[in-house]
């Protein structure tokens, strides 16, 4: 799980939990509800019982038996979910994984307070607030993130180099999301950063080629989509951006266990390109969504992939409304196959060009040869550099 949304897909469904448990001998399976379960513990067990505490203890052991994607969310949560779809939340802006015992940071949001504090790819938190988070779930961690009753939170942070923690002051503030950023040079090849794919990145997206075009007058001629440490978002949108690209064929399918989990997603007729060559880069980083984008437009032989083999998220997580109309559960329903019918969960997408290289800032600028400081050392982006010579060809 990590602090963004993964990938959204609202169903309306009903669901309710059940446990099975089977005798001794093996010989006779009974189903008990977990309500009545829950009911006479309340009533009869020799001591008081929190019955909200007990039921979310009970909750949290059903979710430990499914894949770290599927979780309950209370009201706080789905608000926050919701608003990370529309892009806006409030917080310090990283994203994270759970790794064995340890939270690391997958990403720093680019003008986010994480970002500005100096929080990096592949930090791993050690406390919050002085609190130890070690061997803590990230739903945990996240709520004494949320409850610092402060503007600034406290992290302290184990860093690859560094033989003593390092300690960050952080604010939480409200973040808008910007999903997109493009830039273009007078021979009319053009940069798209998809930072992440929200309710708006098909817009962001449309809005940005046009406004590209128009500082070249004249129509694109060639295009390099920078996925790099996207971490994806709506599978919706990474639909419709793909479609973008292509004039015909699958862009993706989903797989499971129930009818409507079984869909085929084509495009429609209209390139907003014309045609025109397509580089997508992709690191470690780029998740879900963006894994959904990148492999359309690879098995639809409409891009070249250059960097290093993709996440390999390939679940699609539904929202599944509760009776209260406040609650829901994430969960995982289908998983999500390319073109070619490939399954990316665990495996990632490689791309046509490896190229490896160190971390350095997505800037945007690749008019210019890109370099920052590493270890004191002048790291060049040889993948954008590597997406730079395939279009000049």
């Amino acid at each position: 799980m990590t602090f963004f949304l993964n990938s959204l897909k609202i169903c309306a469904l009903a669901c309710l939990f059940w446990v099975s448990a089977v005798s001794a001998d093996a010989k006779t399976t009974s189903h008990i509800s977990m309500a009545e379960v829950l009911a006479n513990i309340e009533h009869f067990y020799v001591d008081d019982i929190d019955a909200n505490k007990l039921n979310q203890h009970a909750i949290e052991s059903i979710f430990k038996q499914l894949d770290p994607h599927s979780e309950f969310l209370d009201q706080t949560e789905l608000e926050a979910l919701f608003n990370v779809a529309n892009g806006r939340y409030t917080g310090l802006g990283i994203e994270v994984e759970q790794r064995e015992k340890h939270i690391v940071i997958v990403a720093a949001i680019e003008n986010s307070p994480a970002q500005t504090a100096g929080l990096t790819k592949g930090d791993i938190l050690l406390k919050v607030n002085d609190v130890s988070v070690i061997n803590q779930p990230i739903k945990q961690v996240s709520q004494l993130i949320n409850q610092q009753q402060k503007p600034h939170v406290k992290l302290t942070i184990a860093r690859n180099g560094h033989e003593q923690p390092l300690l960050f002051k952080v604010e939480r503030k409200k973040i808008d999301l910007k999903s997109v950023k493009g830039n273009i040079n007078s021979q009319g090849i053009a940069y798209l950063r998809i930072i992440n794919f929200n309710n708006h990145t098909l817009y962001d997206v449309a809005k940005e080629l046009a406004h590209l075009s128009q500082i070249v007058a004249g129509e694109i001629n060639g295009l390099i989509i920078d996925l790099r440490d996207n971490p994806g978002g709506i599978l919706d949108s990474a639909i419709e951006v793909s479609d973008l690209f292509l004039e015909s064929g699958v862009i993706v399918s989903t797989k499971g266990r129930f009818a409507e989990a079984n869909q085929e997603y084509y495009a429609q007729e209209g390139d907003v390109l014309g045609g025109a060559p397509i580089i997508v880069l992709i690191n470690e980083g780029s998740a879900s969504a963006a894994e959904i984008l990148a492999g359309a437009l690879q098995d639809n032989q409409r891009a070249q992939l250059v960097g290093t083999r993709s996440y390999g998220k390939g679940s699609v997580q539904s929202l599944i409304p509760l009776g209260d109309g406040q609650t829901a559960l994430k969960l995982t329903t289908a998983k999500y196959y390319t073109p070619s019918g490939r399954s990316i969960e665990g495996s990632g997408i490689l791309p046509d060009y490896p190229v490896l290289q160190h971390n350095f800032a997505h800037n945007g600028d690749f008019t210019q040869p890109q370099t920052e400081t590493f270890i004191n050392a002048k790291v060049h982006d040889l993948q954008l550099e590597k997406a730079w010579q395939l279009l000049e060809k």
